[in-house]
């Protein structure tokens, strides 16, 4: 159903698209979202990084609230880097298993002390054994430094005496790119660490080749060597801080998302209960529930009713009271309307709280008269002796309301017992209501009541059991009803139980004047003055019960998000930073503990969704770092490229595939780009930039595509060398760069080691490619490492062997040859690698279920809202139902409105009580009600036409049909806007003459209704026009109505009126 455009809609964010994400200041093209919350930092130590790579939350305490949930996200990575840590341990031992010797003792050791501690940290951390302090400020570092300290044992005891300037050179980059992958902690201090053991790596690599070939030193070479080791180590801190940034941006935006999506959501549940609040206050929960079942069925459904919904039950065993001001019309007489309405609302929310506490349900307010019942909707044996007691306290309060007015104020009040049906007629304006002969005899009951007594019947004094002492009523002399249908009543006398027990103590309310000519008006605002409790007790019960209130809006079964318990809080969440950050760590925490990947969800091998559905909606979801990693790519082309000259100048095919392979890259980059940045890009590879991000298979092959390239520009190279070197035979054992032969062919003769090294680079720009699977990443990394495994063992294996034998020696035979150890380095690089490709895409298939579950929850409570909304707008106006609904009331707020040119109707069917029986035949009565139903509801459909716009129902008694026109908010905006005094007589009262051609239509409706079910109602109309004063009396369980002479006198047009007609004063006429 569409939209009530009444009510103001809360700011929904785009996070609640699948597709779609917030944004940030730095997203190109983009200038939405939630940007004025995130800055720029502008001090510190961050200083030297680009602007784009500076943000940070504006509010401080919001920063610090996303660096827990950044170091929470990555608690999980940390665990990955202790991974890394032992496969470097597990390499360290193989190596030295394959080929074992004495000598090897130490490595081993330590290896094995390594591998030890790393299984301990691994444990300590899964199971959360370390305090939290710990966890966050000393684990990392310590990770850091146990590393470190492994990375140089295993460089200083596993190349004794035969160090080069590349040992250990692969291990150290490898794990200064890891750190930026893992370690939990800001960007600043990544980089200091990281670059402090590159450059420590560096110098004590460079000062113990320089001591161990103190006379056979080559400077230029080692520094070359140096160089090419520093550029290794650039290309992976470079790589490593765009990884870093691009993490940080995406826990960024999942940061914001969760924090927009809980605001929303506690604005919406604040919304829904409020509309919650007014809903049940007007109708019961059983009428609500059934009412919102019947608004969710298709229309389908509902065409192939014959008749209109009716929502009525049958009650029994229930007691009706009524209650009627007596001396009301003196009271009103000596305040103004506005304080009249006050006086009612204060008296009657007084009395709904009474109602709560003694277990009534509150039915209706008709002018000064209160009507309530108690076992309805469920059955209470007691509930002739709560009415009793509501009874007797409301006499109490309006006798000290009495006494504080000086005004002759007293309660006549009827209960009798008996059955009733119960529940609500019409399609607007829906109030509920009971009808049956019971209610009748109850409301004779209070009209020959005497004041200040309780006044019951012989089927009530039945239902007590002796528990109040009564006395003959005699209510036959003063009413006529009950004296011809021959019914006994008595009144209610002092009650037998004390009256601290039975709940009934004096009142103790207090008063306050609004004017000093105007009489004293209760003030509620003190504690209730009809229960013994004082105000300095907990809650009353009457309190507790509203808050207990079940919600049928949010069946939450896991209740992830306890909407409920953060919306009573939201006030406090939107005036206060710290405790909406309080409650979005909390929201954080719940959903982080709940693990989103199950085996329901996906594959265990493959981590594909198993519904197909949901696999294709986060196979298209764009992810707009894409280009970044392209990016990186070019990067690592252009490191490997120098490092190459470094090691071997005179290498042209380096220069050739640089070239090419560069240029490759950036059409690819740019095409990645186009989709980012689509101002300055041509619409048509705009176009296909964006066919290739959302279209699965192709941006796999544009990744394939990128990684390929970087793995054949290597491939040539190397293949390239190994042509150059000369047949093994004639290779003499010699020192390095000991002939101009050997020198000639340089690097990769001589430092075979680096092109491995490449290699890694390779993966590390694989790991990058943040757009495809971890499937996609796997092949890619089996053919770098299978390609460079192929050309280690078999194309240079000369070049291995003779780099073996030249270096080591007389130790050679103690050593795994290098064409292997390099192999199983990047092959050990490579599965570490992809175990945290995994890992990463099992985080994003979990934040994507996170933001799918965000978004059904927000549709989930926006629907319900939608509906709660609808229903409250059937029974308040528009505009009187914003008042309510627009924040907070407390209990005496009013809402009050005059109006000095209405138009007031009042339509009855006179002779529907000879057609309503409560006969079997009749279902007792139910079918009667049914028909009743079916000519209200008729009538309310003609509220739908647009010349009847401006006319608001009021409200329906028995079968009373009650009117009004030129109540609405915009009346004067129906024909022309201008004020009332440029208006014509003709077009001031448009709405009246509107209000006399729905009268007409009531009766053209009736008319056909009796030619299709064989009988003769009629309607007997009155009609007047004038001022009234329109209003809600009780603000908790709010009634609106409109008071004034101009409604007594419509009231008296009909009553008095012939039936057929309508009945005006001649000046209405």
């Amino acid at each position: 159903m569409p939209r009530n455009q009444a009510f103001a809609e809360p700011e929904y964010s785009v996070e609640y698209s699948a597709d779609c994400s917030v944004t940030l200041p730095s997203d190109p093209g983009q200038a939405v979202g939630r940007t004025h919350e995130v800055t720029v930092r502008n001090s510190g130590s961050c200083l030297c990084l680009p602007r784009f790579m500076r943000l940070t939350f504006a509010p401080e305490s919001l920063e610090n609230l996303y660096q827990t949930y950044f170091r929470r996200q990555r608690h999980e990575t940390l665990l990955v880097l202790v991974v890394f840590a032992a496969l470097f341990d597990s390499y360290i031992l193989i190596m030295c298993a394959v080929v074992y010797t004495t000598e090897k003792l130490a490595s081993v050791s330590v290896a094995s002390m390594g591998l030890a501690g790393d299984i301990i940290l691994y444990l300590l951390c899964r199971f959360g054994l370390l305090p939290d302090r710990i966890s966050r400020r000393i684990v990392p570092y310590s990770l850091w430094v146990l590393i470190a300290v492994q990375i140089f044992c295993h460089l200083g005891l596993n190349y004794a005496r035969f160090h080069q300037a590349s040992d250990t050179v692969g291990w150290q980059a490898f794990f200064s790119f890891s750190f930026f992958l893992t370690l939990p902690l800001r960007l600043t201090p990544i980089v200091l660490i990281t670059t402090v053991s590159c450059g420590v790596h560096t110098l004590v690599l460079g000062v113990t080749i320089a001591q161990q070939q103190q006379e056979n030193i080559q400077g230029s070479a080692l520094a070359r060597q140096l160089l090419a080791n520093i550029m290794i180590y650039i290309c992976a801190i470079l790589v490593g801080v765009t990884s870093y940034y691009m993490a940080d941006r995406k826990h960024r935006k999942a940061f914001l998302e969760a924090r927009q999506s809980l605001e929303v959501k506690l604005n919406l549940e604040e919304q829904s209960q409020q509309q919650e609040r007014l809903l049940l206050s007007i109708l019961p929960k059983h009428i609500a529930d059934e009412m919102l079942k019947d608004m969710k069925k298709e229309p389908s459904q509902k065409e192939m009713q014959q008749f209109n919904t009716m929502y009525m039950y049958r009650h029994e065993n229930v007691s009706i009271l009524f209650a009627d001001i007596v001396g009301f019309t003196q009271l009103s007489s000596s305040c103004s309307a506005q304080e009249l309405v006050k006086l009612l609302n204060e008296l009657f929310a007084r009395f709904d709280k009474l109602a709560a506490k003694y277990h009534q349900l509150r039915i209706k307010i008709l002018g000064d008269c209160y009507y309530c019942i108690c076992g309805l909707p469920e059955y209470r044996e007691d509930h002739a002796a709560c009415s009793i007691r509501m009874g007797l306290a409301m006499v109490d309060a309006i006798s000290y309301v009495r006494e504080k007015t000086q005004t002759n104020v007293d309660m006549r009040v009827g209960v009798h017992s008996g059955t009733v049906l119960g529940g609500v007629l019409g399609q607007k304006r829906w109030q509920y209501d009971v009808w049956s002969t019971d209610v009748t005899v109850a409301n004779k009951m209070e009209a020959g009541g005497i004041p200040g007594r309780v006044h019951i019947s012989q089927s009530t004094m039945e239902c007590l059991h002796g528990e109040f002492d009564v006395e003959p009523g005699n209510g036959g002399d003063r009413c006529d009803y009950l004296r011809e249908r021959g019914i006994e009543t008595y009144l209610v006398a002092v009650p037998k139980v004390h009256l601290g027990k039975s709940g009934i103590s004096p009142v103790k309310l207090s008063v306050t004047s609004s004017n000093g000519n105007s009489p004293l008006l209760i003030n509620t605002t003190d504690c209730n003055g009809s229960v013994e409790e004082t105000c300095n007790k907990a809650p009353e019960e009457a309190e507790e019960l509203d808050t207990r209130v079940v919600n049928p809006s949010f069946p939450n079964p896991r209740r992830r998000l306890r909407l409920r318990d953060l919306a009573e809080r939201v006030i406090d969440a939107q005036e206060n930073e710290q405790e909406l950050n309080k409650l979005l760590n909390e929201a954080l925490l719940e959903r982080e503990t709940v693990q989103a990947l199950k085996g329901k969800h996906t594959n265990r091998l493959s981590l594909r969704f198993v519904d197909p559905d949901l696999e294709v909606r986060f196979s298209v979801e764009k992810e707009k770092q894409s280009g970044a990693a392209f990016c990186c790519s070019c990067v690592v082309l252009l490191f490997t490229t120098v490092m190459e000259a470094l090691i071997d100048p005179r290498l042209i095919i380096n220069y050739i595939t640089f070239a090419v392979g560069e240029t490759l890259l950036l059409i690819l980059t740019i095409c990645s780009l186009a989709a980012i940045f689509p101002g300055v890009f041509p619409k048509k590879l705009v176009s296909f930039s964006t066919w290739i991000d959302h279209t699965r298979w192709a941006r796999n092959t544009w990744a394939m595509a990128a990684i390929f390239i970087l793995t054949m520009a290597d491939l040539l190279d190397m293949l390239s060398c190994a042509a150059r070197v000369p047949d093994s035979g004639s290779t003499t054992v010699a020192p390095f760069l000991s002939t101009s032969s050997q020198s000639s062919l340089g690097g990769c003769l001589n430092n075979p080691k680096y092109y491995s090294f490449i290699a890694v680079l390779a993966l590390i720009a694989t790991t990058m490619l943040v757009q495809v699977s971890h499937m996609v990443k796997l092949t890619l990394m089996l053919l770098i490492t299978a390609t460079t495994g192929i050309v280690n063992i078999y194309s240079w294996k000369d070049i291995f062997d003779h780099y073996d034998t030249v270096r080591f020696q007389e130790y050679s035979s103690g050593m795994v040859p290098s064409k292997f150890t390099m192999t199983v380095m990047i092959f050990m690089m490579m599965v570490s690698f992809y175990y945290f490709s995994r890992h990463v895409e099992k985080l994003a298939r979990t934040l994507f279920l996170w933001k799918i579950e965000v978004h059904e929850q927000k549709e989930k409570v926006y629907e319900m809202r939608r509906w709660n909304e609808a229903l409250v707008t059937n029974m308040l106006p528009e505009h009187v139902a914003r008042h309510f609904l627009g924040s907070k009331k407390r209990d005496e707020e009013l809402y009050s409105q005059s109006y000095d040119e209405i138009g007031v109707m009042f339509a009855s069917i006179p002779n529907f009580s000879d057609f309503y029986t409560e006969e079997s035949i009749n279902n007792g009565g139910i079918e009667c009600l049914r028909f009743l139903n079916e000519i209200i509801s008729d009538f309310d459909s003609l509220l739908d036409e647009p010349k009847f716009r401006y006319i608001t129902k009021i409200k329906t008694i028995g079968s009373t049909y009650m009117a009004a026109s030129g109540v609405t908010s915009d009346v004067n905006d129906g024909y022309i806007c201008m004020k009332k005094e440029e208006q014509s007589d003709r077009e001031r009262w448009q709405h009246l003459a509107d209000l006399a051609d729905f009268a007409l239509a009531m009766k053209v409706t009736l008319m056909n209704i009796n030619y299709q079910s064989f009988n003769n109602f009629m309607l007997r109309i009155g009609l007047n026009k004038g001022g009234v004063l329109a209003g809600v009396i009780g603000a908790r369980k709010p009634h609106y109505d409109i008071w004034g002479n101009t409604v007594n006198v419509a009231s008296r047009m009909e009553s008095t009126g012939v039936m057929g007609n309508i009945q005006v004063q001649p000046s209405a006429f």
